[in-house]
């Protein structure tokens, strides 16, 4: 089972717990430019950002709370460059002192709701950071589908600088955060139900096959299978059988 719910004091934020029920899951987590403050089975980690989906195990009853901060905004909470922690899932004493991850560790130990007080965690740690122009401007113009030597023009840097602001900020550079963002958009309007040619068009791609390489090449898994489709209609649809559950951190199981 799985719930989740905005967050208050770090803009952009979801906070988010998933259960495991009576019997041992394997779960999809797929890359979505985001990256996570996780409390599970008594340990602070970090989920870094991904390149292609993160495939886990969970026991019978395990449950994992996570903090998912909005696209470019966690390097400034963690203190980290968000490439130096790409593909990885780290314990957060290893970014941040062993005191520190201590005390944090009885306080969430001790907490009623473990979701609020990851969040009381890295709320403090944003008070008088200013807004990143370079992070909003970078999904911005990748929202409208502007070219990466366009979008450093109108941001005033070069290519060579626009990719390494993105690696510190996003993980990846400006290409690689296209189609993992895009395949976020393309994925939230499959699972409304439109048909994945109509999804394929809409969300940039330059057909449905295109779209199919990109869900297996990220994902791991067929389009179909990711959202649970038993069957697919002749329009490839599949909006009457599609489950497509999300269960974590922009995860299916």
């Amino acid at each position: 089972m799985y719930q989740e719910r905005a967050a208050v004091a770090v803009p952009g934020a979801v906070l988010w717990t998933r259960w495991t029920g009576p019997d041992d899951e394997r779960f999809r987590v797929l890359p979505d430019g985001c990256m996570d403050l996780l409390w599970m089975g008594g340990v602070l980690a970090v989920a870094g950002p991904d390149t292609v989906a993160h495939v886990g195990e969970s026991r019978a009853g395990d449950t994992i709370t996570g903090l998912r901060f909005a696209p470019g905004t966690a390097a400034s909470v963690l203190g980290v460059p968000a490439w130096e922690l790409r593909d990885r899932r780290v314990a957060l004493d290893g970014l941040w002192p062993d005191r520190v991850v201590r005390e944090l560790t009885e306080r969430l130990g001790a907490a009623a709701d473990p979701a609020a007080e990851l969040e009381a965690v890295a709320a403090p740690r944003l008070r008088g950071v200013e807004p990143d122009r370079v992070r909003a401007g970078v999904l911005d113009g990748l929202r409208r589908g502007v070219r990466v030597a366009v979008l450093a023009d109108e941001l005033g840097l070069s290519e060579r600088q626009l990719r390494r602001r993105c690696l510190e900020l996003f993980g990846y550079g400006p290409k690689v955060l296209d189609r993992v963002l895009r395949l976020d958009r393309a994925l939230a309007a499959a699972r409304s139900g439109a048909p994945f040619a109509l999804v394929a068009a809409d969300a940039g791609y330059a057909d449905q096959p295109h779209l199919a390489r990109e869900v297996r090449a990220l994902a791991g898994v067929p389009l179909g299978e990711l959202l649970g489709v038993a069957s697919l209609g002749q329009d490839g649809s599949g909006a009457k059988r599609s489950v497509g559950l999300p269960s974590g951190s922009r995860t299916t199981a």
